[in-house]
């Protein structure tokens, strides 16, 4: 019989996180992110910067506005 370790892990969505303070954060920037908001919502819930990691393809991080919400 072969045994594989599992480790127990929790996924949110960044709406889902506002007012949570969480030991550790991983974003996965694969996708571009909606707002402004939800990359500092994403970011600011670590309470230590070292236990923020992010997973992105670019080095650049395309953030989308659409200008017709903002009119």
């Amino acid at each position: 019989r072969l045994q594989l370790p599992v480790k127990l892990s929790f996924a949110i969505t960044i709406n889902k996180s506002q007012g949570q303070t969480l030991n550790l954060v991983g974003l996965n920037l694969e996708q571009p992110m909606f707002t402004h908001a939800q990359l500092y919502v994403g970011c600011s819930r670590v309470g230590i910067s070292n236990n923020l990691y992010t997973l992105s393809p670019q080095t650049d991080i395309k953030n989308i506005v659409y200008q017709e919400a903002l009119q």
